[in-house]
């Protein structure tokens, strides 16, 4: 009795979406949904201290050293109590600090010792899948900071207009931007050293971003660098919302995040397509 070989097996890769091609299969849902899953095994009060940190700058600084400090103005000419000074401030950092752990130290680690980007693009899920998924993921995060700061603010009373209640919109575009960016450079370190730049970078943005004081008590040189830096931007912006001086200049800030965030999503695209999948 003869048998017929059977043909030869032949492994057809998972086809992605068409809409882009292989960077893009219309499924990032499922990677903000492994980040959802893989936070419930995570220690809460790792991502819950976060939120306390500006809250205790709003406490040390705002009330404490804010009552022998009579008023600040704004760049708009608003003079305002040193508390509602600082409060937005605090507010865009709390949500630049939750996109930027999400974003940074958790991709680096997903990308450099768990290997688990290498498994995702196995699927049929793309690069811009990954990228729109850790940095959704990202935002919820910078969105759980910004909501609990703006209760706190809201029970001190500094939140000055009902046009705060913009303010968590804008957060989120400030989250976006920095978490979309942050994911963009992760993709080029290698080492817990190289890490550390991020950290070198973030404390001085934080300090000088006008962030406790107006940027004028810097000579001009200084203050146009200052004006540079993406923390100014979300700055000027929280704090234009929350106290009420509305102005054509915002909408500036909101187009430099726009610009930061089709960057960052372009090139962080553009990484994982050249790490993983050619």
């Amino acid at each position: 009795m003869t048998t017929t070989p059977a043909a030869p097996s032949t492994f057809t890769p998972p086809s992605r979406g068409r809409l882009l091609g292989s960077i893009y299969a219309g499924n990032s849902r499922a990677v903000l949904g492994r980040g959802l899953l893989a936070t419930r095994t995570s220690n809460y009060w790792i991502i819950l201290s976060g939120f306390f940190e500006p809250v205790f700058y709003l406490l040390s600084l705002g009330i404490g050293l804010g009552s022998l400090i009579h008023g600040v103005t704004t760049t708009t000419g608003q003079v305002v109590s040193y508390q509602a000074y600082i409060a937005p401030a605090l507010l865009a950092v709390s949500a630049m600090n939750g996109a930027i752990y999400d974003s940074t130290w958790n991709v680096f680690f997903k990308m450099n010792y768990a290997k688990l980007y290498e498994g995702m693009l196995a699927t049929s899920i793309g690069p811009f899948d990954v990228a729109l998924g850790e940095i959704a993921f990202a935002l919820l995060r910078g969105l759980l900071y910004a909501i609990g700061f703006m209760v706190v603010m809201q029970v001190f009373g500094l939140n000055l207009a009902w046009t705060a209640l913009l303010a968590l919109p804008a957060v989120l575009l400030i989250a976006f931007g920095f978490a979309s960016l942050g994911m963009a450079v992760t993709s080029y370190m290698k080492t817990f050293q190289q890490m550390d730049w991020i950290n070198f970078v973030m404390l001085p943005m934080f300090i000088f971003s006008a962030t406790f004081y107006p940027i004028t008590v810097y000579p001009q040189a200084i203050q146009y660098i200052i004006e540079v830096l993406p923390l100014w931007h979300g700055v000027e912006l929280v704090r234009g919302l929350t106290t009420g001086s509305l102005s054509w200049g915002l909408l500036w800030h909101v187009l430099y995040f726009a610009v930061m965030i089709t960057i960052g999503l372009i090139f962080t695209t553009k990484r994982l397509k050249a790490l993983f999948l050619n």
